[in-house]
């Protein structure tokens, strides 16, 4: 009785599992669809003439590549810190997220600071409908971010209480993923508003 159990228990454990890849993989799929909207809408209000003040002189690309650093960077330490969950060293583990936070935080507090000076000279979401594309892209991946950074620090706090479970590397599994997928949005965005902005 007590195999048969247990078996059950495993049985139910797989569903659950195989239910959360698939939850999660459908949240990055519509995460896929709101920023190939977002993208779209940018690229159709800035076309060459479109009303309003143009976004290129405005653009500092090397405050941007600074942006640009922090964010590859936090994937980097992001990398090692799941390498330290995969030979169970706790202390590494906690090490490697504290500086994926730290330079994630650096990579919104940037763009909060640009928003400021965009704003302060003149460059607000209401003076185009061009400027709101712009304001609504970059804010919303600036919102992920956040949201990311928050699930980085109650992953710190669970490693902390918790130590390294199935169920802590399968979170930080999946918050690999997001963080990842934050990365690949960040260089269509810089590629597309940034670089071919200044062109």
């Amino acid at each position: 009785m007590s195999d048969a159990h247990s078996l059950e228990h495993h049985h139910h454990q797989m569903q659950a599992d195989s239910t959360d890849v698939f939850g999660f993989w459908l949240y990055i799929m519509t995460d896929c669809i709101l920023f190939g909207s977002l993208f779209a809408t940018f690229i159709v209000l800035h076309y060459p003439g479109a009303y309003g003040p143009s976004l290129k002189p405005h653009i500092e690309l090397p405050y941007v590549l600074k942006e640009t650093f922090f964010l590859l960077c936090s994937n980097f330490t992001f990398g090692l810190a799941i390498l330290s969950m995969y030979k169970n060293n706790n202390l590494w583990l906690r090490f490697w997220l504290v500086l994926t936070f730290i330079l994630g935080a650096g990579f919104v507090v940037m763009e909060v600071n640009e928003f400021i000076h965009l704003i302060h000279i003149g460059y607000s979401p209401e003076v185009s409908g061009a400027a709101s594309a712009f304001f609504v892209l970059v804010g919303t991946h600036g919102f992920h971010v956040s949201m990311g950074l928050l699930w980085i620090l109650v992953m710190i706090i669970q490693v902390s209480f918790f130590k390294i479970t199935p169920a802590t590397k399968r979170r930080l599994t999946y918050l690999g993923l997001f963080w990842n997928f934050l990365d690949i949005v960040w260089i269509f965005l810089f590629t597309i508003v940034y670089l071919l902005g200044v062109s």
